[in-house]
């Protein structure tokens, strides 16, 4: 039976069963632009990916970070067995964790330091890229929105380790 302090919603919300592994990275480096894909890209603390039209002091959505899981999830549901990740329009794909439960997080992601700001609904472009249904497809699966906090560089296969010191 757990203790008292291990059912509590902050115990519980702080428990991972393993480190996320980024899978995909792309940056565009300006509005409407597809998204090019990188082996590895530099975070700038309060500014972005290098290299992505983001990138700007302050803000809330410097990265924005999908789950493979959710991907699969989306081609499923527009009829296909797998979809681009750049047609999403998402910097980074992450496996093996729930970016959902990131929320209130501080979290390494290679060597750099981010911050969850928010989730990262979609965009009307996701008709044109999807097909009809595309929008409604991506609802809850659009992934999420982070500010880089300390300088770092992040590769394909980087784990994803969330601080334990964390709000």
């Amino acid at each position: 039976m757990l203790s008292i302090e291990k059912k509590s919603i902050k115990y519980l919300t702080s428990q991972f069963t393993k480190p996320g592994v980024v899978r995909w990275i792309g940056v565009r480096s300006d509005r409407g632009l597809p998204l090019t894909k990188k082996n590895s890209v530099e975070a700038k603390a309060g500014i972005g990916l290098e290299g992505d039209h983001y990138a700007s002091k302050g803000g809330k959505r410097q990265v924005t970070l999908i789950q493979k899981e959710h991907i699969r999830a989306v081609a499923s549901m527009v009829g296909s067995d797998d979809i681009d990740p750049s047609l999403l329009r998402r910097n980074i794909v992450v496996e093996g964790l729930n970016l959902s439960a990131l929320k209130d997080k501080r979290f390494r992601l290679g060597t750099a330091l981010l911050e969850y700001t928010g989730e990262c609904h979609p965009c009307s472009r996701m008709e044109e890229n999807l097909g009809n249904g595309g929008y409604n497809a991506m609802r809850s699966h659009g992934g999420i929105t982070c500010r880089i906090l300390e300088d770092g560089v992040i590769g394909l296969g980087d784990e994803l380790v969330v601080e334990i010191d964390s709000k």
